[in-house]
């Protein structure tokens, strides 16, 4: 059996699955050779004209590129790299917003056995030169308005930029009239290096995890089945590129189902004119982290008539507050979603299935989930691991350069994720934080995110972040750090309701006694950086006076 008809076989039992409702019984194709754009997207390109991408931006901009025509632009693409020295094995960082050549350049990558660096438009000087020494760039292809970052960077020799080239760039442009189409693709092996990604490093410096020819393009037929897609469908993932959430809902899970892409730029982020665009390109299926979901329902969203039919998040757990909210308004149920960079979706909740509040779903087919506790046993509570002995494609090959690292994710037969979760009877699973996010209070263990789920129903709160803060009798207890809603004025009133709210739903050995308004710290992929909150707290053992904008219970009777 080819290569192509095992994963076009793979991919239509899921799609077939969700019809059915009933758990799939999936297996991973078995597979030596392959490459997802000739054994696969030049396959399906050859026999439609349907639309594969469409970028939309704030300035009225509206492009639509089908299957076919991103098939041919990628071979010609491939074929101007190639007489330019790019060869299989080469390794090009791609630095670009949502704009077509973003997806050109992928397919072409692929097709050449290139090696792909993602890199996201906030990146600055430093964190480039650790990208291009430590990834050992051949090429570079960003925007003409980013490439000063790149002055005085050694490495790339082969520099392209998207617009007016400055000296020492090529423009984008000359491969337009590129007249030799590269043949079909290179002959990769399935575990051949494709993607090199930059974690975003909320703990440390960023970590250089390795994905093949497989475990992305194949890896993600998880996340296609997780999201729920269709061919014809209308997909938009509100994700930025460069992260790996990109690559997974805005890149292969919606054209393994033979799915539009559609691309929003935006310059600014506005939630009214991201609904309004949900309504004018008749979205059907929408994928948003938890910030933006939280931001739509500041506002009244029933008063936009949308097409969807399926809706999801993922990056961090949504609360549930939010998911009913969404589902009064539309009619339909945001499903949460669970995976890493180093993974495709390993954990969901499906179309069709029965959902639990707060539970992130069930293992996704082909992902064998254990959840492992501290003496290194299957239990109802522990960390999120993935079983080796059945190991899935949509997994890392392992952390570039880093033998340890390593070593120490895939130790005692595991791939150890550093996510603690509990799983019920039925087996549904709950996420409960970070291995290094819980903390103890009085010797009771508490989970950061069941408190800010509670924080985040309040109408006051926009974004939270729960850590321990030192106490001399209870050694110490939960403060919350909260970026407020608009409207709402960081004052000891606003404190005393939202203690109040949590006190009203949460026992009371976990109670939130302390509170702090402000902005949150971030990673530049949005990410909250707890790690920051926590150290701060933890310099305070000794310092009990208030800053300005903080509140402690015992000050608020």
């Amino acid at each position: 059996m080819t290569a192509t008809t095992q994963f076009i076989e793979a991919r239509d039992l899921l799609l077939r699955a969700h019809e059915s409702a009933r758990p799939p019984d999936f297996r991973w194709p078995e597979l030596n050779d392959f490459n997802w754009v000739g054994d696969y997207f030049d396959v399906i390109a050859a026999d439609t004209v349907a639309p594969a991408l469409r970028v939309v931006d704030d300035a009225g901009a509206d492009q639509t590129v089908t299957f076919r025509e991103m098939a041919s632009r990628s071979a010609q693409l491939a074929g101007f790299l190639a007489s330019r020295g790019v060869a299989a094995g080469d390794r090009i960082l791609i630095m670009l917003p949502n704009v077509i050549p973003l997806w050109e350049l992928m397919l072409a990558a692929i097709r050449l056995g290139a090696v792909i660096i993602p890199a996201t438009t906030l990146l600055e000087v430093a964190d480039l030169r650790d990208r291009l020494e430590r990834g050992q760039v051949k090429v570079v292809v960003t925007d003409a308005a980013l490439t000063e970052r790149f002055s005085g960077l050694t490495g790339a020799p082969l520099r392209i930029c998207v617009g007016e080239a400055p000296s020492g760039w090529i423009p984008y442009a000359q491969t337009y009239g590129f007249g030799d189409l590269f043949p079909g693709a290179a002959p990769t092996r399935a575990d051949d290096l494709l993607f090199l990604y930059f974690t975003s490093g909320t703990t440390a410096k960023p970590k250089l995890v390795a994905h093949t020819h497989a475990s992305y393009p194949v890896g993600h037929l998880s996340t296609m089945y997780w999201l729920g897609l269709r061919a014809g469908d209308v997909h938009l993932n509100l994700s930025s590129p460069g992260w790996a959430k990109h690559a997974w809902s805005s890149f292969f899970a919606p054209w393994n189902a033979q799915a539009t892409i559609l691309a929003y730029h935006y310059t600014r982020f506005d939630p009214r004119a991201l609904l309004d665009t949900l309504v004018r390109c008749r979205v059907t299926t929408f994928c948003a982290p938890p910030t933006v979901w939280r931001m739509l329902i500041q506002h009244n969203i029933a008063d936009w008539n949308v097409c969807l039919r399926e809706v999801a998040s993922a990056g961090e757990p949504l609360n549930a507050e939010v998911i009913a909210q969404v589902r009064a308004a539309w009619g339909v149920t945001i499903r949460d979603g669970f995976g890493q960079t180093e993974t495709s979706a390993q954990i969901g909740n499906p179309p069709g299935y029965p959902l639990k509040p707060g539970s992130m779903g069930r293992p996704l087919p082909g992902f064998p989930i254990v959840l492992v506790n501290g003496e290194g046993q299957a239990a109802d509570e522990g960390e999120i691991c993935i079983d080796l002995s059945r190991r899935p494609l949509g997994l890392l090959q392992c952390y570039a350069d880093d033998a340890d690292r390593t070593a120490a994710a895939f130790a005692d037969g595991y791939y150890h994720t550093g996510d603690v979760a509990a799983r019920d009877a039925e087996g549904y699973i709950t996420y409960v934080g970070r291995m290094d996010d819980v903390f103890k209070s009085s010797d009771y263990r508490i989970s950061p995110f069941e408190l800010e789920s509670v924080l985040i129903e309040h109408n006051a709160v926009l974004e939270a972040a729960v850590v321990p803060s030192p106490d001399p009798l209870r050694l110490s207890v939960p403060k919350a750090y909260v970026t407020l809603a608009a409207g709402h004025v960081p004052d000891a009133n606003t404190a005393v309701s939202i203690l109040r709210h949590v006190r009203e739903r949460v026992s009371p050995y976990k109670r939130i006694r302390r509170i702090e308004f402000g902005l949150l710290p971030k990673t530049i992929s949005g990410k909250i950086r707890r790690v920051d909150l926590r150290k701060d707290e933890s310099q305070r053992t000794a310092d009990r006076t208030r800053r300005p904008q903080e509140f402690w219970e015992e000050d608020l009777a």
